[in-house]
């Protein structure tokens, strides 16, 4: 019988995953097991519940076990590029979550569960390349949210709740089946705050960014309708003494 890879994949042990524990350059334990042909999630880890990061991505993986809430210090969970179907409930649980990436795997709009709703402090999100049809509104409630990517799936479209995440900077949608241009023209490039300019109507802007459109607007009009003295013949009708109301053009008057 052949050793080594074989249709259960690589088997990790716990002295193995030890020695694949690095330091970020922040200070942070990482737990990187990428790339290295795991089918099953390795429950030995589950001894190094205590990291900050773990990196599970380009292995075999189809299951993440209810345990993974074990790691309740994990800030970042790296599990792209498997063949995941499906996620645990118990994912909710790991409060402490700032980065999700979920990309390239074969997850649908089912095997998102509620309870990912929990992850307050998500600040990354990556669905992309899955075979999601559909995004749950409940994922609105990530009130952190800064980026979020579902490119290369098979939604039609975009929940208002995801939408108007308050502190949502980029949403990548592309290559998404959008039902027509104009769909798929206002979601098709990534939201980029003061480096991209988008036209919407007011009823969709929150309200901290309506103000200071408003503000932008009037600051516009006041320019426009500011003449250069240079370009205009001086009126001092109403002028009795001089420098009392002409103040802008006093070194005329000196």
């Amino acid at each position: 019988m052949a050793k080594g890879k074989g249709p259960k994949g690589k088997k990790v042990t716990l002295k193995v995953a030890k020695n694949c524990i690095k330091i970020t350059f922040d200070g942070k334990r990482r737990l990187d097991l990428s790339k290295m042909g795991i089918a099953t999630f390795p429950r030995c880890i589950l001894k190094l519940s205590d990291v900050d990061e773990l990196d599970l991505s380009r292995n075999m993986l189809k299951k993440i076990p209810d345990s993974i809430e074990k790691f309740q210090n994990l800030r970042w969970l790296d599990l792209h590029s498997n063949q995941l179907e499906k996620l645990p409930e118990t994912i909710g649980n790991l409060q402490s979550l700032v980065f999700l990436n979920l990309s390239n795997n074969k997850l649908t709009a089912r095997s998102l569960p509620m309870e990912m709703n929990q992850l307050k402090n998500l600040r990354n999100l990556n669905l992309g390349l899955n075979h999601i049809d559909n995004l749950p509104t409940t994922l609105g409630a990530l009130k952190e949210l800064q980026e979020v990517g579902v490119f290369d799936n098979l939604l039609t479209v975009i929940p208002n709740s995801i939408k108007k995440l308050p502190k949502i900077k980029k949403l990548n949608s592309k290559r998404n089946p959008f039902p027509g241009p104009t769909e798929e023209e206002q979601y098709i490039d990534s939201i980029k705050r003061l480096e991209t300019l988008y036209l919407v109507e007011e009823k969709d802007l929150c309200f901290p960014c309506l103000k200071k459109c408003q503000e932008e607007r009037e600051k516009l009009n006041k320019l426009k309708n500011t003449v250069p003295t240079t370009l205009r013949k001086p009126n001092f009708s109403n002028l009795m003494t001089p420098n009392s109301l002409a103040k802008e053009n006093q070194a005329e008057w000196r």
